[in-house]
Parts: structure tokens; sequence; C-alpha cells
């Protein structure tokens, strides 16, 4: 499945979020991924709808924990 990683600042005075977005599965799956980003990043983070933010600057990371999981990244 492809998902697409971008970093986003718009909207959030000036802070940095990586956004992961294109995750088609149900809410529960989408809830486990997230907590096993956060947790190996040491960071906070969101769902909205089937959209996960990421605090900070992550891209590489989150990109190969994607990648682990069986995910194509764009």
């Amino acid at each position: 499945m492809k998902v697409k990683v971008t970093l986003e600042t718009g909207g959030r005075r000036g802070k940095q979020v990586t956004v992961i977005r294109g995750i088609t599965h149900n809410p529960q799956v989408i809830e486990k991924l997230t907590k096993k980003i956060k947790s190996q990043l040491g960071t906070g983070g969101t769902i909205k709808g089937k959209v996960i933010e990421i605090q900070g600057n992550h891209l590489p990371k989150v990109s190969k924990i994607l990648e682990t999981e069986g995910f194509t990244v764009q």
C-alpha cells in the first residue's frame, strides 16, 4: 500500500509536524501503527480521520518504520 509522508508547518504556529496520508486500514490498525511510531520515536502525535500526525520533523525515521511494516512510502 502506498502512503505519503510529508512535513507541514501551516496553521501550527511554525511547529513542524510529520504527516502520514493514504492509509486505508480500519481505525484499530491505524491506532496500533500510530502507537508503534510514537513509542519508537519518543514523541507525541495524533490521528485525525485516516491521517496520522507526528510531532516534529521525523521524515526519514517514519519512512523507515513504515517500510518495515510493509508500506510503500512516496
